[in-house]
């Protein structure tokens, strides 16, 4: 796995799987595959990113120009790497995924895709480049939940990951609690009207994604309960002072 992984870093890695989707599109399989892989090579990196953010923050906390300066090259490191696998994976998507996609489920499943690895620039772009990333990120998650209310039941494995995911756009990158909650909540409502008519072939994937949907708005409506207190008591100890 680790070879494959390093692999889809390569310049000639998309061209493998264009290749591959040219004629008539990758089997589910196929595509289950390539996102798996993709997933991984990003995931890692995410993590990498958000570990070094970390870093630098305490270090600048500390007065420590030396490390940051340090620090900062080794982000910027890790950020061209983010930028070029997202690169990589949107232009095979734009070009060849999404065109050659013809049922419901690909549909959905590519342009989620695609709403995906923007959202992945938007977490470390600045500036324009973020609102682009946003804007481009917005705009998949929208495509393909159009195609998705339309086509897919609402306990779908794809649909339902859709939901998580667009859900989290909202929370952490539009800074959109309010929205998030809703659209989680919505998804997660109406999955479990009818959750017996699920499949067992489906069945794990579902309720899998259901429950961290339950999971983020537990947490969101705790965090949001939280600020409301906050704000409160601020209200308050600004009126005392008054």
């Amino acid at each position: 796995m680790s070879t494959w992984r390093n692999s889809l870093s390569k310049p000639n890695a998309t061209r493998k799987w264009a290749s591959a989707a040219d004629n008539e599109g990758l089997t589910i399989e196929e595509r289950n595959l390539l996102s798996v892989a993709y997933k991984n090579v990003i995931g890692a990196r995410r993590a990498s990113w958000r570990i070094i953010s970390s870093i630098e923050q305490k270090e600048e906390s500390r007065g420590n120009e030396d490390h940051v300066a340090v620090i900062r090259d080794y982000r910027a490191k890790i950020e061209s790497e983010l930028s070029s696998i997202c690169g990589g994976i949107l232009k095979l998507l734009d070009t060849t995924l999404i065109p050659s996609a013809s049922g419901g489920d690909s549909k959905v499943f590519y342009l989620k895709m695609k709403g995906d690895y923007h959202r992945y620039l938007a977490e470390f772009k600045t500036g324009a480049e973020r609102k682009e990333a946003a804007e481009s990120t917005l705009t998949a998650y929208k495509s393909a939940q159009e195609i998705a209310n339309a086509e897919l039941a609402p306990t779908h494995p794809i649909l339902l990951g859709l939901a998580l995911n667009f859900s989290v756009f909202y929370y952490e990158i539009l800074n959109s609690p309010d929205r998030a909650c809703e659209l989680a909540k919505q998804a997660f409502d109406e999955a479990i009207a009818e959750l017996d008519t699920l499949g067992e072939e489906s069945y794990k994937d579902s309720t899998l994604i259901m429950q961290l949907l339950r999971d983020n708005l537990t947490l969101w409506t705790s965090d949001m309960q939280d600020d409301d207190e906050i704000k409160e008591a601020a209200k308050c100890e600004e009126e005392e002072q008054q």
